[in-house]
Order: structure tokens, then C-alpha cells, then sequence
């Protein structure tokens, strides 16, 4: 056996057991049934090609963002989180601070009044209650009765300045009152404390004491006046750091953006620039070149494929247009079988691409549970005999989940390129192990090097011993015995030995069927 190559044998029969030599003329019986599933499903594939295209929720933006820049919405939420953060700070200040000041004057207002009441039960209350000198302040003795029994100089001679009273079971009660005292006609913030006491024959009466709250209301609105003009300087600031420093992250991100946009089918060689930092945007800027990568590589296999693909074509098409120039001019010279092998290989060319483009594609025709040792037994059957004899060990049940059709064009492509470089002895064997089920075709060649049992399975690859023995393959065969089976979650690979070796695992029929499902074509 020369090495192998990545064709399939030319005379290669269908599935259906047909020799290729009566297979061309039935195939051009039934070329019309089979054009018209073709057309039904390129007009229907037509069809959902001119449905405008649904949005994906993926898509959709739930919160546009303002002015269309991250860089704007960034800094105006951090404006807005400062300025809501300041807002609630000074209020919370302006608070503590207000209410820290009422329970102050409330507290020197309820020692004033103890004392008062401590002098009224004693009986030595006189009418003019004396308070600290510099201090807005006022004192008020009222008898149960409405009486006035002692007051400040304040309030000297005013009716009672209040008339809440303790509630049951508290020794005080406490109010804050505007009250215009004299000399100043003007009301002025109090914190006013009402406290219970005993005149000296023993009636009741209730001692008022207020301190002024103007302090507390100065120290407010020093509070407001010395931060309001420092909030917006602050916003500001804070502005200016958010937009500076967004710039900044989001200035690598551009870059990306501008040397994407111009990338080019043509240009598939740039990449975009990885910032020296190891943050999201490095990683995002590493994973664009990856994928520029993939891209890359796609797009030259294509293109190799495609290059291959006229290549191949060339050839083919060349014979059948010289076969035609000498039947148009020379009739009686034209050699029909010559003609019809021509036209095979073209056509066998094209259903080659064709396959692989749906295997390109990912669709998966319908898939099955199968006895793989029937499928090999039933597939070696119905080949014709070859140039060397095909033994058959595949004796035990082997379930497996997939595609008979595909599985046994596996089988034919293996046996092909078997039966093109095998000596004597070609042999099939299937076993059921633990880690899959093994199908392995041997043949007696001197095998693949070693350095190629990779290369073989690559479209369009004849090795050079092969070109020279073997002008009909097209490079294809192993190619798409590889697709398929990793198509069917398998592998197919060349294992050493001393003769062709290739080994096809494919999963057990319980770990596949159950998770894959039938998948229409």
C-alpha cells in the first residue's frame, strides 16, 4: 500500500449497491425527481432568507444610555450617587447638629425649672424670678387657678406663656414656641419645658423655663451657608476625576473599536491592541484576537477549499468539454464509457462538496439507534468484490446513535482508500468496549509516516506517492469521514502499526440518543 490519500475511490458504489458503471445512467433517469426536492428546499431556504429577521431580546437596551456614551452616563451617575451622597450627608448633619442643640438649651431649661419649683415648695417664690444675665431666657410661675405667682422680667406682666403641662406619670414636658418677648416685639425660637411644683399652701402650679433656640438656628444656617457653595465646587471635581479617569479606561476600548471597523475580509491580519493593564479590557482585547484568529483561519481554509475545489474541478471539466468539441466535430470518435467516468467524477465531486458544506453547516439528518456490526456487515455485502478481499469480524451487537447513511459512507470511504493502497488482506473489525464502540479498518500497505497521519484527513491532500498511482481521487474521502464522525461525537484517526491503520470510536447508543435527540435534516 502506498500512503494513503484523502480520496474516495472514483468507482465507489452508492448506498443503494449500485456499481458506479450502471450507477451514472439510473442516476440520469432520475436526475428530474431529484432536482425537485433540491428546488423545493432552496425555495423554501429562499423564503426564510426574505422574513425580516425578529429582533433578539439580547439586543435590547432596557436602560438606553444618555447621549449614546458610556463615558457621559458614567460621569452623571457619579455626579448624581455624589450629590445624592452630599445631599443626604448634610441633612443628616443639619439633624444631629439641631437636635444635639435642642436637648442642650432643653436640658438647661429643665434644671432652671427644678430649681424654681424646689424655691416654690419651700415658700420662698418671689415674683421676679431672676435669669443668668446675657441669656435669652424666661421663667414662669402659673398657679392652677391661671394666676401668674412669679415671672422673669420678661415676662412680667404677660398672661401665661404656655399651657400644656407634664403628662400623667412624667415630672415634665417639653415644647419648642416662637415667643416675642420684651423689648422685642419680634417672635424668637424658645425650647420651652413645663414642670410640675407645689406652692407654699400647698396648691399646684406649673413652672415654665425656656432657653432661646437662635443659636441652634445660627449654627444651622452657617452649616447651609458654608456647604452649598462648596457641593458644587465638589460636583465639579468629581466630574471632572469620573470623566477624566473614564476616558481613560474607555481609551483602549476605542482603539479597539476604530481598528475593528477597519478590518476587512481583505485584512484579516490585524489585530487589535492588548493595553498593558490586566483588566477586563485586556481580557476583552485577547479574546477579540482570538476570535480574529478563528476568523483568520476560517476564511483561508475557505478560501483553500474553494481555490482546491476549482481546482479539481478543472480537470474534469476540461475532458468533458474536449469530448464534446469531438463529438460535435467527429461523432463517430466519440467513446461513451470514457464520457460517463468523466461525468461521474464530476459528479461525485459535487456531491463531496456538497456534504461537507452541510456538515459545515451543522445540519444533522435524522439519527437512529444501530447495530454498527449490521451496518458493517450489510455495507461490506453489497460493495462490489475490489481488488483485494475484504475480511469481516463484527460478530456482537454494537449500539450506536446515528446516521445509518452517514456511517456506512464512512465505512466506504475507509474501505476505498483501503482497497487503493492494500497488498493482499483488507480486514473490518467492530468492538463493543467500555470507553465507545471501535470500528478499525487494517490493510497489509506500508502504512501512513507519521509526520502525515494528521495531514491525510485535511481537504484536497494526496500524499505524493498517491498522485503518482492514483490520478482519479479528489482529496475528499478521509476529510469526510472525519467530519462525520466527529459530527457524531466520535473520532477517526491513522493508529501505528505496520500496515493502514484507521480507528473510528464512536459513543454508545445510550450516552448519544438520549441527549442528542433526532434532529431533522
Amino acid at each position: 500500500m502506498s500512503p494513503p490519500d484523502g480520496s474516495a475511490d472514483q468507482a465507489r458504489p452508492d448506498p443503494e449497491g449500485r456499481p458506479a458503471q450502471h450507477r451514472g445512467s439510473a442516476d440520469a433517469l432520475h436526475t428530474e425527481q431529484r432536482n425537485q426536492p433540491v428546488q423545493k428546499h432552496r425555495t423554501e431556504e429562499h423564503a426564510r432568507h426574505e422574513q425580516p429577521e425578529r429582533p433578539r431580546a439580547s439586543r435590547r437596551r432596557v436602560f438606553p444610555l444618555p447621549f449614546g456614551s458610556v463615558r457621559v452616563a458614567t460621569t452623571l451617575g457619579a455626579v448624581a450617587v455624589v450629590a445624592v451622597a452630599l445631599l443626604a450627608a448634610c441633612a443628616g448633619l443639619l439633624g444631629v447638629i439641631h437636635q444635639g442643640l435642642v436637648n442642650s438649651a432643653e436640658r438647661t431649661a429643665l434644671a432652671r425649672a427644678d430649681a424654681v419649683a424646689r424655691v416654690s415648695g419651700s415658700g420662698r417664690l418671689v415674683d421676679r424670678l431672676a435669669v443668668p444675665d446675657g441669656e435669652d431666657s424666661l421663667l414662669q410661675v402659673v398657679a392652677d387657678d391661671g394666676r401668674i405667682l412669679a415671672a422673669s422680667e420678661n415676662l412680667a406682666g404677660r398672661a401665661p406663656v404656655a399651657s400644656f403641662e407634664p403628662a400623667a406619670g412624667h415630672s415634665s414636658a417639653a415644647r419648642s414656641l416662637d415667643l416675642a418677648l420684651r423689648p422685642d416685639p419680634h417672635p424668637h425660637p424658645y425650647r420651652l419645658v413645663a414642670v410640675r411644683a407645689k406652692t407654699a399652701n400647698g396648691s399646684g402650679a406649673t413652672v415654665y423655663a425656656g432657653t432661646s433656640l437662635e443659636t441652634a438656628r445660627y449654627t444651622q444656617r452657617l452649616i447651609v451657608t458654608s456647604m452649598i457653595p462648596g457641593i458644587p465646587l465638589l460636583l465639579l471635581l468629581v466630574a471632572a476625576v469620573t470623566w477624566r479617569s473614564t476616558g481613560r479606561a474607555l481609551r483602549p476600548v476605542e482603539a479597539i473599536r476604530a481598528e475593528v471597523a477597519e478590518i476587512t475580509e481583505r485584512d484579516l491580519g490585524r489585530r487589535v491592541p492588548v493595553p498593558a493593564s490586566r483588566d477586563e479590557v485586556a481580557r476583552l482585547s485577547q479574546t477579540m484576537n482570538a476570535t480574529l484568529d478563528r476568523l483568520e483561519e476560517s476564511m483561508d481554509r475557505q478560501r483553500r477549499f474553494v481555490a482546491d475545489a476549482s481546482h479539481e474541478l478543472r480537470n474534469p471539466i476540461a475532458a468533458l468539454r474536449a469530448h464534446v468539441e469531438v463529438a460535435i466535430a467527429h461523432p463517430q470518435l466519440l467513446h461513451g464509457p470514457e464520457l460517463l467516468d468523466d461525468v461521474i467524477r464530476v459528479q461525485q465531486l459535487a456531491d463531496d462538496l456538497l456534504l461537507l458544506a452541510r456538515l459545515d453547516a451543522g445540519q444533522s439528518p435524522e439519527r437512529t439507534n444501530l447495530d454498527l456490526c449490521d451496518l458493517v456487515r450489510t455495507t461490506t455485502a453489497r460493495r462490489p468484490r475490489g481488488r483485494v478481499p475484504v475480511t469481516v469480524d463484527a460478530s456482537g451487537p454494537a449500539p450506536v446513535y446515528g446516521n445509518r447513511g452517514q456511517l456506512a459512507r464512512v465505512l466506504d470511504n475507509l474501505l476505498d482508500n483501503a482497497q487503493r493502497h492494500a497488498r493482499r488482506t483488507i480486514t473490518v473489525t467492530v468492538t463493543d468496549g467500555a470507553r465507545g464502540v471501535v470500528l478499525e479498518v487494517l490493510d497489509d500497505g506500508p502504512g501512513v509516516p507519521e509526520k502525515d497521519r494528521e495531514r491525510v484527513f485535511t481537504r484536497f491532500t494526496r500524499l505524493d506517492a498517491s498522485r503518482s498511482r492514483d490520478a482519479g481521487g479528489t482529496g475528499l474521502g478521509l476529510a469526510i469521514a472525519r467530519d462525520i464522525a466527529e459530527n457524531h461525537g466520535g473520532q477517526l484517526a491513522v493508529a501505528a502499526g505496520p500496515g493502514g491503520h484507521f480507528t473510528l470510536r464512536l459513543p454508545h447508543a445510550a450516552t448519544t440518543g438520549t441527549s442528542s435527540g433526532a434532529a431533522g435534516a
